[in-house]
């Protein structure tokens, strides 16, 4: 149960065992356990005679065997919520494992196949300038490691060790910035009740925010009531807290904000702050909104990975419903994770940053008392209030801060000649520097078919998806890539103490393979690192005779993908014009759809190709 609540009438509950007595009394043909930890029902009495305990991780190839045994058949599926073990976790009465997942962008090819795998809103897009990937959202994470079970290499468990909660050497306060002045605050009484929403995404703190507030007006003994809307919501769905002051507890006639009555919204969330429940309490004039300019992905990412987030059609939309003057607008993730190392101080400091808007009827020192009877990391989300009054007041000194943390920068206006010289940089590396410069002579050729026509967005999808194309990741380049040292260096700058790396590969000469006949990953100990080294050193194999890998059919077809890329961009050349270059264009850009490692890549390129035949037939059709 997702609260933690008893099943049954029984103080403990409706046990496994309980149930699966029942199940056999009832006459099921046959019944198997499922659990993410089988060794628990080790020396379990009472278990019905001929129950087999399987790992989850089996639980397709026993649905399969299942759909095919005739009578009643019962799987009862044993696993804790994964909200409830974050919350028996934040209350210590479960331990948190010493075990963290992180990804390597550089190996990531963007497919998605880990977030389809465990259906998980921790799996967050990550824009890079070799196009989108993933990244792990370690603030939310609830350490379930599902998203292991993606078929790619690029992940990484760290064992031991903890997460950083400041950015290694990161010393700076909001208190060192000096003396903020105090804002007029609104005024409760004559108007009625001074009417707050809270909207954000469940589990982040919103009905928290809300109780806060509560806190904080009963200290001054002012009239207030709340109500939250959770529901199901109390993990990744939207979520919204009504808070309602006045004077007096009379003055209050109602629990929740009416229509177009909020005097504040504070929007933890974007596309929350932009939904029906939100929107119609607002009203140009009366209403303002505290933004937080950052959206987190939405459950639709982890099924369309080209998922692009709508966050600035939301702050459009937002100031079209209350007004210009109405709306203030900053981005609180990236301030909470870069100067306090964790975006779950995202909604203190937004609070903070309404309040110095003067926006909200509630005394500082009552502000700041509520949290410290929260009596939940007092000292940082005091202070993450205090960075949310400075990014108020100055918005521009508190994003200056900002720039030092940012070493890794995405640049989605580079010029055509950083970015072919960022590639001819990357596959030297990859392999040689005459590797690399046929490279750049090839897109130097479209680029002066492509110039009398005044355009360089050809040029740059060439560049861009030869580029992608010429640096298939086999073996030793997954290898270079783990053991680049600036990866090792942001490792270490996450995480403190003793810890281990364990890659999670599936060697073809290794691996099992599942129910579908597709090879399953396994971890790999810190060992793989050396090993990794040494097979990054073996890179001018590749693609010879001597090369063990490069006879799988995986590598003949990527090798055999760039020759074909290529033919077919030249043809394009021949008869590039005006009336076909947008044509041309859609084809450049095939291989964007091309992505993952095995089974996945395979998966992508059977569906690539038809499209890639439509597009070059919509070509030659206006070719001439």
């Amino acid at each position: 149960m997702t609260g933690g609540q008893p099943v049954g009438e029984r103080p403990e509950g409706h046990s496994v065992v309980q149930i699966a007595q029942s199940m056999r009394a009832e006459g099921a043909r046959k019944i198997t356990i499922v659990t993410d930890e089988p060794e628990k029902y080790e020396g379990v009495r009472d278990l019905p005679a001929g129950i087999a305990i399987e790992h989850r991780d089996e639980l397709d190839r026993i649905q399969r065997e299942f759909r095919e045994l005739k009578g009643c058949t019962v799987i009862i599926y044993d696993q804790t919520c994964a909200t409830e073990k974050r919350r028996r976790r934040k209350r210590g009465t479960m331990v948190t494992p010493a075990k963290r997942v992180v990804i390597n962008e550089l190996v990531c090819e963007g497919c998605g196949d880990c977030g389809q795998q465990s259906n998980c809103l921790s799996v967050e897009p990550l824009e890079t300038e070799f196009g989108r990937k993933r990244t792990i959202n370690q603030s939310s994470c609830n350490q379930d490691y599902s998203c292991l079970k993606g078929f790619c290499p690029s992940f990484v468990t760290v064992e031991g060790g903890q997460l950083k909660k400041k950015p290694k050497g990161q010393a700076l306060s909001p208190y060192s910035l000096g003396e903020l002045p105090e804002p007029v605050l609104p005024q409760t009484g004559a108007a009625g009740a001074y009417g707050i929403v809270v909207a954000g995404v469940g589990g982040t703190g919103v009905i928290t925010i809300g109780q806060l507030l509560g806190m904080a007006a009963h200290i001054e003994g002012k009239g207030i009531v709340t109500q939250d809307a959770a529901g199901l919501a109390q993990k990744g769905g939207a979520t919204w807290s009504h808070v309602l002051i006045a004077d007096t507890p009379e003055e209050i006639r109602t629990t929740r904000v009416g229509m177009a009555g909020a005097d504040l919204i504070l929007g933890c969330d974007p596309i929350v702050t932009t939904a029906k429940e939100t929107t119609l309490r607002m009203r140009a004039g009366r209403t303002r909104v505290a933004l937080n300019g950052h959206s987190a992905p939405t459950a639709a990412f982890v099924k369309n990975a080209n998922w692009q987030n709508p966050s600035d059609q939301c702050v459009a939309e937002i100031a079209h419903a209350v007004g210009a003057a109405g709306l203030a607008v900053f981005d609180a993730d990236a301030v909470a994770t870069r100067l306090m190392g964790d975006a779950i101080y995202v909604n203190p400091m937004l609070l903070g940053y309404a309040w110095q808007q003067g926006w909200i009827p509630l005394g500082r020192a009552s502000l700041l008392r509520a949290i410290e009877l929260n009596a939940v990391a007092v000292e940082a989300n005091q202070a993450a209030f205090e960075w949310g009054r400075q990014a108020a007041h100055d918005w521009a000194r508190v994003q200056q801060l900002l720039t030092p943390a940012q070493t890794i920068q995405f640049q989605p206006r580079e010029t055509l000649d950083h970015l072919v010289a960022r590639r001819v940089d990357f596959l030297t590396g990859y392999q040689n520097a005459a590797y690399a410069g046929s490279y750049r002579a090839f897109v130097q050729k479209v680029q002066a078919a492509e110039s009398p026509l005044g355009k360089t967005t050809l040029t740059e999808a060439v560049a861009r998806y030869l580029f992608k194309l010429m640096a298939y990741k086999d073996e030793y380049e997954v290898a270079r890539l783990h053991s680049d040292p600036a990866f090792l260096a942001r490792i270490n700058g996450m995480f403190d103490g003793e810890y281990k790396l364990h890659y999670h590969l599936a060697s073809p000469l290794l691996a099992k393979r599942n129910a579908r006949g597709e090879l399953v990953k396994r971890p790999f100990g810190p060992a793989m690192g050396t090993a990794f080294r040494l097979l990054a050193g073996l890179k001018g194999l590749r693609g010879t005779a001597l090369d063990p890998f490069g006879r799988s059919e995986e590598r003949r077809t990527e090798r055999a993908l760039i020759a074909e890329y290529r033919a077919c961009i030249e043809e394009l050349l021949t008869g590039l014009n005006a009336a076909n270059h947008a044509a041309a264009l859609e084809v450049a850009r095939i291989p964007e759809e091309i992505r993952g490692y095995g089974h996945v890549k395979a998966r992508h390129l059977a569906a690539a190709r038809p499209r890639w035949a439509e597009r070059m037939t919509a070509w030659r059709a206006v070719r001439v």
